[in-house]
């Protein structure tokens, strides 16, 4: 952990923005006094589209009314 006042934080964010994505912790004092910390924001590895093309056919139909058995099972009456 590290602990730096607002005006060293002002000069050196760079710095300290590459000590947080290391994983250090990084806390911004206002005076003596702690006043806030800068951590890093996990990065997920969930890609958007993952299966584009990789699909076929035709999707269900939300709109279409279920039939009298899977109307049913919907329900729980199965």
């Amino acid at each position: 952990m590290q602990q730096v006042n607002v005006h060293v934080a002002k000069t050196n964010l760079s710095r300290l923005i590459d000590a947080a994505l290391s994983g250090e912790e990084i806390i911004i004092a206002k005076g003596n006094k702690p006043a806030v910390r800068l951590v890093a924001i996990p990065q997920g590895k969930f890609k958007i589209g993952l299966l584009k093309g990789q699909l076929t056919g035709p999707g269900p139909d939300f709109f279409e009314s279920l039939d009298e058995s899977e109307l049913r099972h919907w329900e729980g009456d199965a």
